[in-house]
């Protein structure tokens, strides 16, 4: 008879995702929070090296505080696995640590097998994938897509800079220059995460196979008018920051359709506007625009056009304005070969599986510039993320998890 195939102990794994959202757990909301570079985030990755420790794999850190546990030879290229462990704020228990601690479980599933791998497995938790500065520092600092300028100017939406997040956990953000992993050290990059919208739930099909992710774009805007009474100055007299913004917000729908496709997204998510007084003028409206598709040159059109709007916005109200990109993350089409695996093992599961492009920028599109790399979704229920109620089901973590071993077994021999 064959030797029955390494199985996920889903037991054992609720219990090492429970032990990672103890770590910035809100009782009060059901929210948790591990902000990139914050005291619970990196208490997180602490832990979880505990944990890789304990299974015997060899555990280390980088100069961004991405943590690695390898598992199979100790030279020569691995099968990275992984996700990232921070969240955003009061955000889900399955955006990010699923896909970690599932990595983390496959590992553990084929030691209790008895399997050594040809190629090492590594197991990764990426540092400050949610973006708080604006890119996707820890799979940047992999693949070696980060550059000096960026880390001079990488703030988040309060102002902190990257640099002093940084340095309050004893790290220099500089190291993420001289990180990279250099190319063919890593045979094949893939990576487990829950699918953040409707699509797979919809049409109940518990697996989707990414093929492509969209790119994102950050573009931060501030208008400056005039903060004065709200009863005393009439309406063709006011330099009203709030209603530059909101000329602004409501123009998305039209500018999709002059410049967008299907899978083009224009959120305005961040918005401070200042005195912030039931009977003042707003005198100032800062705001984030997060552009997204899977298209590079619909996502420039599409820049380009949120930027006349808002020329035409402060021209008509009044108002000066700046505008600074944060971030360009390029859309990207993921290995072609891993998706034809990932595809076949899930036949091979009798599992059926949908190929689908991801609205959300996740760690594989970054890897994806250094070595082959793949993506498996599994449903949100409701299509709900970043919020306390983001849920995916046990049956279908399960599925998931079982094709991300399937895979990893055939890539690691």
């Amino acid at each position: 008879m064959p030797t029955p195939l390494p199985a996920i102990d889903m037991d054992r794994l609720r219990r090492l995702l429970d032990g990672v959202n103890a770590f910035g757990a809100n009782a009060a909301t059901g929210g948790h929070n591990r902000i990139g570079y914050s005291d619970a985030d990196m208490a997180a990755r602490e832990w979880l090296a505990g944990e890789m420790m304990a299974d015997g794999l060899a555990v280390s850190r980088d100069a961004v505080a991405n943590l690695f546990g390898r598992f199979g030879p100790a030279e020569g290229p691995c099968v990275m696995v992984g996700s990232h462990l921070d969240t955003v704020p009061e955000g889900g228990a399955f955006d990010g640590s699923l896909g970690v601690s599932v990595a983390l479980e496959c590992v553990r599933a084929m030691k209790d097998a008895g399997i050594d791998p040809k190629t090492a497995v590594t197991v990764v938790a990426t540092a400050e994938e949610e973006g708080r500065f604006g890119g996707m520092l820890g799979s940047q600092t992999i693949a070696g897509r980060v550059t000096r300028d960026w880390i001079d100017r990488a703030s988040d939406a309060d102002g902190i800079r990257l640099v002093d997040a940084m340095s309050a956990q004893g790290l220099d953000a500089y190291g993420a220059l001289d990180a990279a992993w250099p190319p063919g050290a890593i045979k094949a990059f893939l990576e487990l995460h829950i699918e953040q919208g409707p699509i797979l739930e919809r049409v109940d099909i518990p697996l989707g196979i990414v093929t492509a992710i969209s790119g994102v774009c950050f573009l931060q805007v501030r208008f400056d008018g005039v903060a004065n009474h709200s009863g005393t100055t009439p309406m063709d007299m006011r330099a009203d920051a709030f209603a530059g913004l909101a000329s602004v917000a409501a123009g998305i729908p039209a500018l999709i359709g002059r410049f967008g496709t299907e899978e083009s997204r224009v959120t305005i998510g961040k918005v401070d506007v200042q005195p912030n007084f039931a009977h003042t003028i707003p005198g100032v409206a800062e705001f984030s625009v997060i552009i997204r598709d899977t298209s590079e040159e619909v996502m420039r059109a599409l820049r380009e056009g949120i930027v006349r709007d808002i020329e035409i916005a402060a021209k008509a109200h009044g108002l000066a304005h700046t505008m600074a990109e944060k971030s360009w993350l390029s859309p990207v089409a993921l290995d072609g070969g891993l998706q034809e695996i990932l595809m076949g093992e899930a036949h091979t599961l009798g599992i059926e599986a949908l190929s689908m492009p991801s609205g959300a920028g996740h760690d594989a599109q970054t890897m994806q510039s250094l070595c082959p790399s793949g993506l498996i979704f599994i449903p949100s229920r409701g299509g709900i993320s970043h919020a306390p109620s983001e849920w995916s089901d046990r049956a279908d973590i399960e599925k998931g998890a079982q094709l991300l071993l399937n895979a990893l077994l055939r890539l690691a021999g």
